[in-house]
């Protein structure tokens, strides 16, 4: 019964594994037209945005508190402060949002 359980969890390793490191190994980014290089560039922003963006809309009372702390957030980001800054900031101004009004 053990031996079952590890060759569950070495074929579940290498499911997961393979789909990341056929990638890397066929597909170079020195090959890729400069125009493909640039759009997936650009992916990994596109995608966070659209996870982030709605839960961040229903994530408090008020939809504008939300929307105030992730302007601030947005501000932050691109004056290049830190990461925890950033955080830190978009979560002071909701709850300012919310304190004020």
């Amino acid at each position: 019964m053990p031996n079952s359980h590890l060759l569950l969890v070495l074929g579940m390793a290498a499911v997961t594994y393979l789909p990341r490191l056929l990638p890397m190994l066929f597909m170079s980014t020195d090959r890729l037209p400069p125009v493909l290089k640039r759009f997936f560039d650009f992916v990994p922003y596109a995608v966070l945005t659209t996870l982030i963006f709605p839960e961040m809309l229903f994530s408090t009372a008020q939809p504008a508190s939300a929307i105030a702390g992730g302007l601030l957030a947005l501000l932050l980001a691109a004056r290049g402060k830190s990461l925890f800054l950033i955080v830190a900031g978009g979560i002071g101004g909701v709850f300012l949002w919310e304190l004020l009004f």
